[in-house]
Parts: structure tokens; sequence; C-alpha cells
């Protein structure tokens, strides 16, 4: 009865996250209670909860995770959580021939079985944060300047003639936006509606509502739970007049 008793208390759980990119910022959420919190830059938080409550893990950069609280978290008093990173496949495009001259002929010719990249220009990588496969492939399309001193740089000319470019920024846009509407749907939305009234079958029309904004992006992509419940405060409110109009 004692350690029933002990498991139905709250705890508060030191927690750390292992993975081999970024470690600050990953949202640590308790579903159950609707308790949040993000990690330090070395990937260590605190967050209060109990046995069977469920912990979510979210970031752009990674797969989210949902684990259950154990006895043995219970006990210990915290929780170590390894977290993978999120690679969307891409569709591959096949590059058509390009009629512009010498351009066309060197193509037309070329045997090799890749297309050239900023490495074979001497154009220098990115050494900044890691990217995830579709930001890697939309850098590597359109990586450095299209004039190169007396020549041109080929593999973006290409990509840009053949569309790759274009097809590779839509891509990644609306890879963007559905991580993102993702995780406004699983954490933030079951927060904000605890206080902001709106019938459950009117809530995914809400979620794409959100999408379709200008702003949507630039106010809720890795941004504070804060900043994107106030962004859906203020949506929701467009959102109840927009539908007060189609009536």
């Amino acid at each position: 009865m004692t350690v029933g008793i002990a498991h139905a208390q709250k705890v508060e759980l030191s927690g750390k996250i292992i993975t081999n990119g970024e470690l600050e910022g990953i949202h640590v959420i308790n579903k159950t209670s609707y308790r949040y919190t993000t990690t330090d830059q070395n990937g260590l938080f605190i967050v209060e909860g109990k046995l069977s409550d469920s912990l979510y893990f979210s970031s752009i950069q990674y797969l989210p995770k949902t684990i259950v609280l154990t006895a043995q978290h219970i006990n210990s008093k915290s929780i170590t959580v390894s977290l993978s990173e999120s690679i969307n496949a891409l569709d591959e495009v096949m590059i058509g021939t390009v009629l512009t001259g010498d351009l066309n002929s060197d193509i037309t010719n070329s045997e090799v079985e890749r297309p050239m990249d900023f490495y074979d220009l001497g154009i220098p990588g990115y050494t900044g944060l890691r990217m995830n496969l579709a930001e890697r492939r939309l850098f590597e399309a359109d990586a450095g300047p299209l004039v190169i001193g007396l020549g041109l740089n080929f593999s973006k000319l290409l990509n840009m003639m053949s569309g790759r470019t274009k097809m590779l920024k839509e891509q990644l846009k609306l890879d963007k936006d559905k991580k993102t509407i993702q995780y406004i749907k699983d954490v933030v939305g079951p927060i904000f509606f605890t206080t902001n009234e709106l019938k459950k079958d009117k809530r995914v029309e809400f979620y794409y509502f959100c999408a379709d904004a200008p702003d949507f992006l630039q106010r809720c992509r890795g941004r504070s739970e804060l900043e994107i419940l106030q962004f859906l405060e203020d949506k929701l409110k467009a959102f109840k007049i927009a539908s007060l109009s189609k009536n």
C-alpha cells in the first residue's frame, strides 16, 4: 500500500536527452498533466510526473517520442531518452537535357553518374548546424554563386532550369508545415483547448486554418509553447469570425 501511494504521488524527474545533434530547446511535455519544459544546452531537463504519465519529446530536428513513466523512473527520479534525427525521403527527380549551346553538349556527353556538387566546384561546404536530408539536398542544389570567375556553376544552373531547386524549396516548406502542425496538434493544442472553447469536430479545420496563415511558420516553427499559444489565440478569434460569415 505504501509503495502504491508513493507511486501515485508526483515527483520531480531529472532527465537527459541523448542524440548526435543539437541538444538545446527540445520540448518535453507531460501529456497527462499538461506540464512542459525544454532542454538546456546539455540536453538536461526537469519535469514533474507520476507513475504511468506520458512524456512526449518533440523537436523539429528529431522524430517525436512518447515514454510512459515506469516505477523505475519514479523510484530513481531520473530518465534518459534517446532521440533519432528526423529524415524525410524525397522522390528522385530526373534532370532533363538543357538545350543551351555548349552546356547542352557538355551534359549530353557526360558519363558522370551523379550531379556535380559544390565540392566538385571548389565551393566551401556548409559548416553550420546539422541539416536534415531535405535541407541538405536544397543546400547542395542551390549552393554558391551562379557565376564563378569566368565560368558558370553548372550544378546550380541545371537545378534552376530543371525546376529541381524550386521543387526542393516547396518540399522543404511542406515538410516544415507538416512537422509544425503535427507538433501543435499533439502537444500545444491539448493545452490550448483546456482554456479556449472550440467544438472537437471543428479543431482539425482550425489547425488547417492556422497552417494557411502567411505568418504560420514564422510564428510557430521553433518557437516556445507560450508563443505558439499566443498565435493560436489570435487565430481562434479570426477563425470564429470566418466561421460565422459562412453561416
